[in-house]
C-alpha cells in the first residue's frame, strides 16, 4: 500500500501510516495541525492478482446463452437455457437464469419471490388509530377490524427490512380494546 496517497488536508503532505485510523487526533509532521484521518481498511489490503476468468467454450462444449464465448456450467431449470457461472442464479436451491427471474417478478408467478409484502402490523395500527383522528364514530367498526387483522396475521411474514412487528400488533389490539370499552360505556350509559 502506498501511503503517499493519504495526505494532510491542510498542507497536502503525506501522512505516515501511524497517523491513519487512530482513535485520537495526531499532529501532522509537516504543518503541525491536529488531524484525525480514517480510511477504509480495504485500502491497506494487498490487491489480489487478476484471475483469468471463466474458461472459453470450444466448439465441442455448450456455451452460455447470454455469453456465447463462455463455457456453460448449468442449465436453467425453467427455460433450459445453458448458463455460465456468472449467469447462474441459485434461487432457493434452483438454478435459474436472470430472464426467468425477471419474468417471474413482473408476472408475480413465483410464490418464493417476494417483490412486495403487505405490512399487516401497519394495517392493524392504522385501523386502530386513524379513525380516532378522522371520524370518531368509525371506531365502532374499525376497532373490531383492527383486532381481527392483528390476530389473523400475527404470524404472517413481516417487513423485508427488520422492524418490530409484534409490538405494533399488541398496540393495535390495546387501542382497539380501549375504543370498544369506551363504546360499551357509552351504550351502557345511554340505556340507563
Amino acid at each position: 500500500m502506498n501511503h503517499a496517497a493519504i495526505a494532510c488536508l491542510r498542507c497536502r503532505a503525506s501522512l505516515p501510516p501511524t497517523a491513519v485510523n487512530t482513535t485520537a487526533p495526531v499532529v501532522c509532521p509537516a504543518c503541525g495541525v491536529m488531524t484525525l484521518t480514517a480510511v477504509f481498511p480495504a485500502l491497506f489490503r494487498p490487491q489480489a492478482a487478476p484471475s483469468a476468468g471463466e474458461p472459453l467454450a470450444t466448439e465441442e462444449e455448450a456455451s452460455c446463452f447470454y455469453h456465447p464465448r463462455k463455457k456453460a456450467a448449468t442449465a436453467c431449470e425453467l427455460c433450459g437455457r445453458f448458463l455460465c457461472a456468472l449467469c447462474d442464479v441459485d434461487f432457493n436451491g434452483r438454478h435459474l437464469c436472470p430472464g426467468c427471474i425477471e419474468r417471474g417478478a413482473k408476472k408475480e408467478e413465483r410464490p418464493t419471490l417476494d417483490n412486495h409484502r403487505t405490512l399487516y402490523d401497519g394495517v392493524a395500527l392504522a385501523l386502530a388509530d386513524l379513525p380516532v383522528f378522522l371520524c370518531l364514530f368509525a371506531t365502532f367498526i374499525t376497532a373490531p377490524m383492527a383486532i381481527y387483522v392483528a390476530v389473523r396475521y400475527w404470524n404472517a411474514p413481516g417487513s423485508l427490512v427488520r422492524r418490530a412487528q409484534k409490538p405494533r400488533f399488541v398496540l393495535a389490539i390495546l387501542l382497539s380494546v380501549a375504543q370498544l370499552v369506551v363504546w360499551a360505556a357509552i351504550v351502557a350509559r345511554s340505556l340507563h
